[in-house]
C-alpha cells in the first residue's frame, strides 16, 4: 500500500504523524493508497518552512516571479494530460472533464504571469506645495488555502498561483480525498524555479485546517467547501485575527422561460446538472419551469437522462460521460436524499439507484437521477446534495421564479434560458446571485474576472482570483512625501492646499 505524503521545504515528507486515511479508486471501490494525516508537529514544521521563505521571496522582482510562472504554465501545459489521470484515478470523473479543469486551473496561471502590471500602484504628483502622494501593495507574508475534493487541481490554483505570484508564500491543505494532485503541482512548480518553502502541502483533516487557522504565522487563510465548514472557517480564523475568504455550499437554479428553445434548455440542464457526478458547486441542481413549459421541458430532460445511464462507466474508459462519485460514504449520502425526496411526495422520474456497469459492482456508483414537482420544503430543494440528482420546481411566472430563486440560502450560481433580452436584463439584475449565465448553463467566469457568490455560498468580501486575488492577498499601502528642508513647528491639523 502506497502512502501518500507531504510536501515541505521542497520535498516529499512523511512527517511525524502516524495517522492516515484511506484514498480510493471510486471506480472499482478499492483502497488504492494512504494518505498522511498531519499532527501539529507536521503543521509547524510546514509554516515555520514558509516563514523562513517568506522574506526572501517577498523581495524578490517582479520579473523574477513572471519567469517563474511562465516556466510553470510551460510544465502545466505539458503534463496536463498526467495531472487528468492523477485527478481521474482519485476523484472519479472522466478523463475530458478532468482535463478540463487543468485549463481552467492553468489560465488562473496565465493571468499572474502578468502580476508586474497587476501590482502597479498609483501616483499623485503635487498634491499639496512640494508634496507628491504614492500606494502600492505588499504581500501578507505566509497564507494557507484548504480546498475540497471536487476540483483537485483547479481550486487550489484559484488561490496559490496569485497568492504566490503576489509575494505571498503558500501552505496548501488539499482534501484528504484526492490528495495526489496537489503534490505533483508542487513538484512541477519547483521545476520551473520556485525556491524550496514558497510552497508547501499539509494533507490532513479537520485537525490541519483547525491548526492553520489558529497559528500565529499565518496571515491569510482561503477554503471552499460547504456551507457548515465555510462559516466555521472563517469564524475561525477572523476570531484568530486572520483575514479569511470562504466559499461555500451552493443551490443552483435554472431557469427556463416558455419562450426558450427547450431542446437547447434540456441539453444545458443534463450537461449542467450530471456532469462530474453533479460534484461542482456551480452544477445546476434546480430548474424552474415557468409557465406552461414544464411538462414538456421535464420530457425531454427525462429522455435525456435515461440515455445517459450506459455511459455511467469508469472514468478512464473512452465511452464514460460520468464516472462515479467520489466515496461510498458520499454516494450513500447522495441516494438518501432520493430516498427522502421519493417520500415527500417528489415525482421520481429517472431513479439512478441500484447501477453499476458491468464488471464494476463494487465502485461508488449513482446514475443521473430526475424529480419532478419539487417543493421548497422538500430536502431535495433545499439541502446541498452535491451529486447527479436534478430537481425541476414548477413556476407560474418570471415573477414567482425569480421570488423563489431570491428567497434560497444559497446564491453561489444561476442561468436563466430565454430569447428576450428584456426578461434576461431584469433576471441580471435582480437575482441575489453572485455569478448569472444568460443561456449559460455553468457561468464560471473566466481568471480575469474573479469567482464568488452571494448570502450563503460566501464568506468574507472578497472574491477568489482575477483582480479580487490580487487585493486578498496584498495590502495598500499609501506614502506621501516631501522632500525640501524644512523649518519651524505646526501644531494645526495637516490640510492639502
Amino acid at each position: 500500500m502506497s502512502t501518500i505524503p507531504h510536501w515541505i521545504d521542497g520535498a516529499r515528507t512523511t512527517g511525524v504523524s502516524s495517522r492516515t486515511s484511506d484514498v480510493f479508486n471510486p471506480a472499482t471501490g478499492s483502497v488504492a493508497a494512504q494518505v498522511v494525516l498531519a499532527e501539529q508537529a507536521d503543521v509547524d514544521l510546514a509554516v515555520s518552512s514558509s516563514l523562513k521563505a517568506a522574506q526572501s521571496w517577498s523581495e524578490s522582482s517582479l520579473s523574477t516571479r513572471s519567469r517563474i510562472l511562465f516556466a510553470y504554465r510551460h510544465l502545466l501545459h505539458t503534463h496536463r494530460d498526467e495531472l487528468a489521470a492523477i485527478i481521474t484515478s482519485e476523484h472519479g470523473k472522466v478523463l475530458s472533464d478532468a482535463a478540463g479543469e487543468v485549463q481552467r486551473g492553468l489560465e488562473v496561471v496565465e493571468f499572474a504571469c502578468g502580476i508586474p502590471q497587476l501590482l502597479k500602484g498609483e501616483h499623485s504628483e503635487q498634491v499639496s506645495r512640494g508634496v507628491d502622494a504614492y500606494s502600492f501593495r505588499q504581500p501578507l507574508g505566509v497564507v494557507a488555502g484548504i480546498t475540497p475534493f471536487n476540483f483537485p487541481v483547479m481550486v487550489p490554483m484559484w488561490m496559490f498561483p496569485i497568492a504566490i505570484a503576489c509575494g505571498n508564500t503558500f501552505v496548501l491543505k488539499p482534501s484528504e480525498r484526492d490528495p495526489s494532485a496537489s503534490l505533483r503541482l508542487a513538484e512541477l512548480f519547483q521545476e520551473a524555479g520556485l525556491p524550496d518553502g514558497v510552497l508547501n502541502v499539509l494533507q490532513g483533516d479537520a485537525f490541519a485546517v483547525n491548526a492553520l487557522l489558529d497559528h500565529a504565522d499565518v496571515a491569510a487563510a482561503s477554503f471552499v467547501g460547504s456551507t457548515p465548514i465555510a462559516r466555521h472557517v472563517y469564524s475561525r480564523g477572523t476570531a484568530a485575527g486572520k483575514r479569511v475568504q470562504a466559499l461555500g455550499g451552493a443551490k443552483n437554479h435554472m431557469v427556463v422561460l416558455p419562450d426558450a428553445d427547450l431542446d437547447v434548455a434540456a441539453d444545458a440542464a443534463v450537461s449542467a446538472g450530471y456532469g462530474s457526478a453533479g460534484e461542482r458547486c456551480m452544477a445546476i441542481s434546480v430548474v424552474v419551469a415557468v409557465g406552461e413549459t414544464g411538462d414538456e421541458l421535464v420530457s425531454k430532460i427525462a429522455s435525456r437522462t435515461r440515455e445517459l445511464h450506459p455511459s455511467v462507466l469508469p472514468g478512464t474508459d473512452p465511452a464514460a460521460q460520468m464516472g462515479p462519485l467520489v466515496t461510498g460514504v458520499h454516494r450513500d449520502r447522495v441516494r438518501s436524499y432520493v430516498d427522502a425526496g421519493e417520500a415527500a411526495g417528489a415525482s421520481l422520474v429517472v431513479d439512478g439507484r441500484d447501477y453499476a456497469p458491468e464488471g464494476h459492482p463494487d465502485g461508488f456508483w449513482l446514475a443521473p437521477t430526475l424529480f419532478d414537482h419539487v417543493t421548497r420544503d422538500m430536502s431535495i430543494y433545499t439541502d446541498e446534495i452535491f451529486g447527479p440528482v436534478l430537481a425541476v420546481v414548477r413556476a407560474e411566472t418570471f415573477e414567482d421564479a425569480l421570488e423563489l430563486v431570491n428567497a434560497n440560502q444559497y446564491g453561489n450560481g444561476t442561468a436563466i434560458y430565454t430569447g428576450d433580452g428584456l426578461a434576461a436584463r431584469e433576471y441580471q439584475r435582480r437575482v441575489h446571485v453572485g455569478m448569472v449565465g444568460i443561456n449559460v448553463p455553468i457561468p464560471v467566469p473566466m481568471a480575469y474576472y474573479s469567482f464568488g457568490g452571494w448570502k450563503d455560498s460566501l464568506f468574507g468580501d472578497t472574491h477568489v482570483h482575477g483582480a479580487e486575488g490580487v487585493k486578498f492577498y496584498t495590502r495598500a499601502k499609501a506614502v506621501t512625501s516631501r522632500w525640501p528642508q524644512q523649518h519651524g513647528v505646526n501644531l494645526g491639523f495637516p490640510t492639502h492646499g
